[in-house]
């Protein structure tokens, strides 16, 4: 059994495109991105989903709160699915938000400080990963969330070519997602159900070349 866990935000997680606050639908387990990664890649693997709407990189919330914070329950989660084979990190769109005042490099580099983190820790634990680094597609400004990413749709069409030189300096797996899926204009953030199976198709083809 091939052990995989997806690291990552909303869009992990499955929220479904909020016209709302109040609207927090969520895809259904088949429908989500690592849902279609299972059932393309069978059952000799396992797919894990760790998905937390508002999650960043590295950097504390200071509106949500810290636990939003995706270095702080890195290692815990980890632990908790040992032993994992390969970690897929899809984060980032969270730290386009306003209040955060990031550039792409920060960003790019925060994402990878966590895949460098991931690397460390499953090595230390006697059984190293294989680590997939996916940049998140650019974002839109529009809907209700757009005064929260308040500029964060120009930031984050910088953010593919900034994540594949982190992935590149990790000597790990690299993605952009915004090849294969898009935002939907809803609100700007979170995908449908065909980039879900977009991007599930997309990660289950890059899972095979590690």
């Amino acid at each position: 059994m091939i052990n995989i866990l997806c690291y990552g935000d909303s869009n992990t997680h499955g929220s479904m495109p909020m016209a709302h606050a109040a609207d927090v639908r969520r895809f259904g387990p088949q429908q989500r991105w690592p849902g279609i990664l299972q059932a393309e890649l069978g059952a000799q693997y396992s797919v894990i989903e760790e998905g937390l709407p508002g999650r960043t990189s590295v950097f504390d919330d200071p509106i949500s709160g810290a636990h939003k914070n995706g270095r702080l329950y890195l290692q815990p989660c980890l632990e908790s699915h040992w032993p994992l084979d390969i970690i897929v990190l899809m984060l980032g769109v969270n730290d386009l938000k306003a209040r955060f005042g990031l550039t792409p490099y920060d960003i790019a580099c925060g994402a990878g400080a966590l895949a460098a983190a991931v690397k460390a820790l499953t090595a230390a634990a006697g059984h190293p990963a294989r680590v997939l680094l996916v940049a998140p597609p650019p974002i839109l400004n529009t809907g209700w969330l757009e005064p929260m990413f308040a500029g964060g749709a120009e930031k984050s069409r910088a953010l593919a070519p900034l994540f594949k030189a982190q992935a590149e300096g990790l000597g790990i797996g690299f993605l952009d997602a915004g090849t294969v899926a898009s935002v939907s204009p809803i609100d700007g953030i979170h995908f449908d159900a065909a980039s879900h199976a977009a991007l599930g198709r997309a990660v289950a083809a890059r899972v095979r070349t590690l």
